[in-house]
């Protein structure tokens, strides 16, 4: 922002709003998963595949989070039952890996983390991208 104030190339009200936008709780809440993503992602190559991946990640957690205002983590106990959901997609579907049901009386309906129709964005640190 300072180099584009000194340049004096962008009007100063629109670098404020800029920079107003950059503050918000939602700009944060992008850096948070973002961060999040880079740490926990997987991917072997150069950095700029991880950078790559690492966005896609942080666009599809927040396409998953919605009806929920933040992207999420649940932790889910592995039990003899399973864990009480069943999905749909993946790579052979060149598709996201969704939530098709939650069994009722299982795990994950226990929990009440999860619905139907939530992304998995990565299992174990694993990405499902």
């Amino acid at each position: 922002l300072e180099k584009l104030q000194e340049s004096g190339e962008v009007p100063v009200h629109k670098l404020q709003s800029l920079k107003k936008v950059l503050q918000s709780e939602f700009c944060t809440a992008i850096r948070e998963v973002y961060q999040y993503m880079h740490e926990t992602i997987t991917v072997n190559g150069c950095p700029e595949f991880r950078a790559r991946a690492t966005a896609k990640a942080t666009v599809a957690a927040f396409a998953a989070s919605e009806g929920h205002s933040h992207p999420r983590v649940v932790e889910l106990p592995k039990t003899d039952e399973g864990l009480g959901f069943n999905v749909m997609g993946g790579k052979e579907q060149n598709s996201p890996i969704y939530i098709s049901r939650i069994i009722p009386g299982g795990v994950a309906e226990r929990h009440g983390g999860l619905k139907r129709g939530d992304q998995l964005l990565s299992v174990n640190g694993v990405v499902c991208l």
